[in-house]
């Protein structure tokens, strides 16, 4: 079974297969916009650190994050170069913007982090299971095997907020919350139309 199976990743709306195919023709757009949502990992990551510098913990597990989802940056934008595409300008990313619309108001300062947290996790199993299909479904082998390690790696992103999230909250918490956030975002693909020309 794949990393990024949705059973695993626990997401409640799969990615409709034939998103790959309008992606397979706009590879410049796609690359692009995966670009900068490399970008988005790694500033976010460097946020948390900034915003919760106390808890070693989360300094600890983020901070090779950081390095990590630049060094992403900088394989997606050397295969750009390969192919003589250019940046171009950073895209609006809807999906995590109506997200972000959804953090809960109101809630104990000690709670805020909980969410941001599913939050992360919940963007990187998607991405995870958007690679997935690339990896699975592009005609080029190299891109294949480019995005299989892209995959796998934000598997264990995925993996790495939900068990951060449980050095700090209860198992419980944690699954309740998390559960909130899946049904938060089935909710907001369904007003989304998938677009081949972007990530998410």
């Amino acid at each position: 079974m794949s990393t990024a199976d949705n059973s695993i990743l626990g997401l409640k709306m799969p990615t409709d297969p034939h998103w790959t195919d309008v992606a397979s023709m706009s590879l410049e757009e796609i690359l692009t916009d995966h670009a900068f949502c490399e970008q988005k990992a790694a500033t976010q990551c460097i946020s948390l650190i900034q915003r919760y510098p106390e808890k070693a913990e989360l300094v600890n597990a983020l901070s090779p994050i950081v390095t990590e989802e630049w060094g992403h940056f900088r394989m997606v934008w050397a295969e750009m170069k390969k192919r003589g595409y250019s940046l171009g300008k950073q895209r609006k990313d809807d999906y995590v913007n109506l997200l972000l619309q959804h953090e809960p108001k109101g809630v104990p300062g000690d709670e805020k982090l909980l969410h941001k947290l599913m939050l992360c996790a919940l963007i990187e199993a998607r991405s995870c299971e958007r690679f997935r299909l690339l990896s699975e479904n592009l005609q080029e082998e190299a891109l294949r095997n480019f995005y299989y390690k892209f995959m796998v790696s934000e598997a264990g992103h995925y993996r790495l907020f939900i068990d951060l999230a449980e050095q700090y909250y209860s198992p419980e918490k944690v699954r309740t919350a998390w559960q909130q956030w899946l049904k938060i975002e089935e909710n907001v693909l369904a007003t989304l139309t998938p677009r081949g020309d972007r990530m998410h």
